[in-house]
């Protein structure tokens, strides 16, 4: 199995502390700028015949749903994928600013029409990483907070009122100095939403199984990487994830 991530774009609308797309205003070394239509069908055309099992995400640095197209790019790679021919599996990374109902509805017939197969459209990962307005917009460099939940939750509900499962949600809290007290604040938030919709969900201290909602929490990627590892760890067992012997670093095989 093989992960490809075709980049729609390296624009972001959020100047979040911990990706370095908030330390420069080229993420890499040249301009921002979108994808164009015949390099997202050439790229997409250069999957088939791979041996390995493609699972395909439109994301790396930027954020994918300020692509003017994004719809169109993501409703024409279900098209030409047919019974799964170019990827097996797809997911979507978001900050879910601009995912309003709209986009939520157009993305949740997608995943569950009758020529995408049942398990392709896996996961959407909402990166939120905060619970109140003050800590989002420390960790996220905006005041786009109410936004965001009142979206998240939008689609949460419309899937639900859909009666489908796909794709899941997993909602994302990267632990660090300006989030790490309100982490079980988050985690009853969002837990009791999932669970008022009937979802069953996982908690997890690393990247979450992609066929079941989750609650996760990533430690941060720094420079100082011991202390971010511990915080990250110290979260987990207040919450309950891991026990006292778990250690200091918790990264599951292969993780980063």
């Amino acid at each position: 199995m093989i992960n490809v991530n075709l980049e729609l774009t390296d624009h972001c609308n959020l100047r979040c502390g911990m990706c370095s797309q908030s330390l420069r205003d080229e993420a890499h070394g040249a301009p921002h700028q979108f994808m164009d239509w015949d390099t997202w069908v050439a790229l997409l055309k250069g999957l088939e015949g791979l041996d390995d099992e493609v699972h395909l995400c439109p994301h790396w640095l930027g954020e994918p749903t300020l692509h003017p197209r994004f719809e169109d790019f993501v409703e024409y790679a279900f098209a030409v994928n047919g019974p799964g021919r170019l990827f097996a599996e797809f997911k979507l990374h978001t900050n879910a600013v601009i995912f309003d109902e709209a986009r939520s509805l157009r993305l949740l017939r997608l995943a569950n029409a009758p020529h995408v197969p049942p398990d392709c459209f896996q996961s959407i990962h909402f990166s939120i990483d905060a619970f109140s307005q003050a800590s989002y917009l420390a960790v996220k460099g905006s005041d786009k907070r109410e936004k965001v939940y009142r979206n998240v939750k939008r689609f949460l509900e419309l899937r639900a009122e859909l009666g489908v499962n796909r794709p899941s949600a997993h909602i994302a809290f990267v632990v660090q100095e300006h989030n790490a007290s309100e982490a079980g604040l988050f985690l009853a938030h969002w837990g009791e939403l999932l669970s008022s919709l009937g979802s069953e969900f996982d908690l997890t201290w690393d990247w979450p199984n992609a066929r079941r909602d989750a609650i996760y929490f990533r430690p941060l990627n720094s420079g100082d990487q011991s202390q971010a590892d511990r915080l990250h760890a110290q979260v987990c067992r207040e919450l309950g994830l891991v026990d006292a012997a778990a250690g200091e670093r918790l990264r599951a095989a292969g993780s980063f």
